[in-house]
């Protein structure tokens, strides 16, 4: 991969808190089910793909289906048959979105979550168990014509172990991406050095990224010497400072500042090599990403 990607910003933050959309569980894949949900989404993704035309940047095209796993799925009130089908809308909504936007290099993503929260540092998933679980939801990516699967907010190892096993069993290209708090760690403490390692050494995947954490808490994590650093091709900050407990216990939106924050995701970035995707997560927005496209391209980022 040689041309530097954009992804969107934070999808949930976004239509919560800019938009005051009402996102039981924090899962967006239900609006797949409506005409208005899916003209939301549309142009969502429309800005996006304006920022990265304009900018000569390629774009990530994510598809908004990371709670439609069984767990989740099953607390908002779907089952099996439907999850399927959410995910399969998923990848459509973005191969539509490529159909419209042809004059961008985008690639079409299948997104999953964890099975657990996200920010959970006890909750684990076995890899044999990881790999049985998220099957459904990979083979309905499969199925739809999906270019790439990320696994996004990845709190242990043994989980993304399981779902890069599941990912090759489809001939599925695959991205682990990890989550870290404001030491660099991941939440069970874990160095992102050792977990980069030790998913590596088990089962590989294309490559890794992190998200969900402002850049400058990945600082500490590049004190750790070796090459590890050189597996990660993607970034995709929180605009916020604060810590995740910090975050889910905050009722109002902390978006930060736009500019110093793809300023931050770009100075990051320069001392990570292999890294071509740059995008948003928590409290960013359009706003963030073009920040992030002013400098994203410059020696050290692409």
């Amino acid at each position: 991969m040689t041309t530097t990607f954009l992804t969107d910003g934070g999808i949930e933050t976004d239509l919560i808190y800019r938009r005051g959309v009402a996102l039981p569980q924090f899962a967006t894949f239900p609006l797949l089910q409506t005409e208005a949900g899916r003209t939301m989404l549309r142009d969502y993704w429309s800005d996006y793909a304006a920022i990265a035309r304009a900018s000569g940047h390629g774009l990530i095209l994510e598809c908004c289906t990371w709670r439609a796993n069984p767990d989740w799925g099953h607390k908002l009130g779907y089952d099996a048959e439907q999850l399927a089908r959410f995910n399969t809308a998923g990848i459509e909504l973005m191969q539509g979105l490529q159909r419209e936007h042809p004059d961008v290099e985008t690639i079409i993503a299948g997104s999953i979550g964890p099975r657990n929260d996200g920010y959970s540092a006890t909750a684990r998933v076995v890899p044999s168990e990881a790999r049985k679980y998220h099957h459904p939801q990979l083979e309905a990516f499969a199925a739809a014509g999906a270019e790439l699967v990320t696994a996004n907010t990845m709190t242990h190892v043994d989980e993304p172990i399981g779902i890069v096993r599941a990912a090759r069993d489809l001939g599925l290209p695959v991205a682990i991406s990890f989550t870290i708090e404001t030491d660099g760690r991941l939440p069970n403490g874990v160095t992102l050095a050792d977990a980069i390692n030790a998913v590596d050494s088990a089962a590989a995947p294309d490559y890794f990224q992190v998200n969900c954490a402002h850049p400058d808490h990945l600082r500490p994590a590049l004190e750790v010497p070796g090459t590890w650093g050189d597996r990660i091709e993607g970034l995709r900050g929180n605009a916020s400072r604060r810590t995740h407990a910090e975050l889910e216990a905050s009722t109002e939106l902390d978006d930060g500042d736009p500019e110093q924050f793809g300023r931050d995701m770009c100075d990051v970035a320069s001392a990570l090599p292999s890294v071509r995707i740059l995008g948003g997560c928590c409290g960013t927005d359009t706003r963030h990403v073009a920040a992030i496209a002013t400098c994203a391209g410059r020696p050290g980022v692409s």
